[in-house]
């Protein structure tokens, strides 16, 4: 059964669509994240316009986000003030992508500059992520504790900056300063690249301040929502590039599939959470590191290239 996208004009399959939206939701709701780091790329690589698959992927993000969210609220485990302060910095990060979208798309670039971010990023993450958890998994085998890289009551410098605040729910009392900057930074490339940032700030929340992982899961999907809506709103107004039958069909499909993964998500060793995401973001990386060396099958292509008057 096939349907025409309007926006991204090209007809697709309403099944695989729907089954994409699936998985990708069942994989959000698993390990607390968006899921556009997986379901950009599949609509890219199905031949959708990368403007148009990371503007329409925002919708699908909000949709199975939502969901998260309503059960981290019921189990509590969330920590809201934290995510009030990681929202504050997603808001200024989104509208700096939305701009910085547009002026690359302008510029003919905007191609270019996803595939070689998306390389560059799930490498990074992916590998720290993978060799903390292989270190995990050492000293789990060899019946001895995982070793902490600080004792307690010690912390990095940049913990201690001024603007310290306490949260009760995550047991920290750190500065509000990097917790803003991490949020801006993923606000920005959520904007840019049509993904959550939960891939980001998981990590982030697990290793550089050390939050229990039973708060970061819904901690961090509650800022996906919020600051993937901004990014939302702002590129349907900006860039008109939000494909709302797309969108319709990846929200039905990430709907059913973020319950699932939340349901299974809580019976995950968080040792073995981050080694299967750390997986899932080399994997993505290595897909994109290689279109960038492999010859495409049409070298040239034509393209109108909006001009500012």
């Amino acid at each position: 059964m096939q349907i025409y996208l309007p926006i991204a004009e090209m007809p697709v399959s309403v099944l695989l669509i729907l089954g994409m939206g699936a998985a990708v939701g069942f994989i959000s709701g698993l390990f607390g994240i968006g899921g556009g780091f997986l379901m950009t790329p599949l609509l890219i690589f199905l031949g959708i316009p990368p403007a148009v698959a990371v503007a329409t992927q925002s919708a699908q993000i909000v949709a199975s986000s939502t969901t998260s969210v309503l059960g981290a609220l019921r189990r509590n485990a969330l920590d809201h003030k934290l995510g009030a302060i990681l929202v504050a910095g997603g808001f200024v990060g989104s509208a700096l992508g939305v701009w910085f979208f547009a002026a690359a798309r302008r510029a003919g670039q905007l191609d270019l500059v996803i595939v070689i971010s998306y390389v560059t990023l799930f490498t990074i993450v992916g590998s720290l992520m993978l060799k903390e958890s292989i270190r995990e998994f050492w000293h789990r085998r060899k019946g001895g504790a995982v070793r902490l890289r600080r004792r307690a009551g010690e912390h990095a410098p940049y913990l201690g900056w001024p603007l310290r605040m306490r949260f009760y729910r995550s047991k920290l009392y750190v500065s509000v300063i990097p917790i803003l900057g991490l949020s801006l930074f993923i606000g920005f490339a959520g904007a840019l690249l049509g993904i959550g940032g939960g891939f980001i700030v998981v990590p982030a929340l697990l290793y550089v301040f050390r939050v229990p992982t039973t708060v970061v899961v819904g901690t961090s999907q509650f800022q996906i929502v919020c600051t993937t809506l901004v990014a939302l709103i702002l590129h349907a107004v900006t860039n008109q590039a939000v494909d709302m039958v797309l969108a319709i069909l990846l929200i039905v499909g990430g709907v059913f599939g973020a319950q699932f993964g939340a349901r299974m998500g809580r019976h995950l060793r968080a040792e073995l959470f981050r080694f299967l995401l750390a997986i899932l973001l080399l994997a993505v990386g290595l897909r994109f590191g290689l279109e960038l060396v492999l010859q495409p099958e049409e070298p040239f292509s034509i393209s109108v290239q909006e001009v500012r008057q």
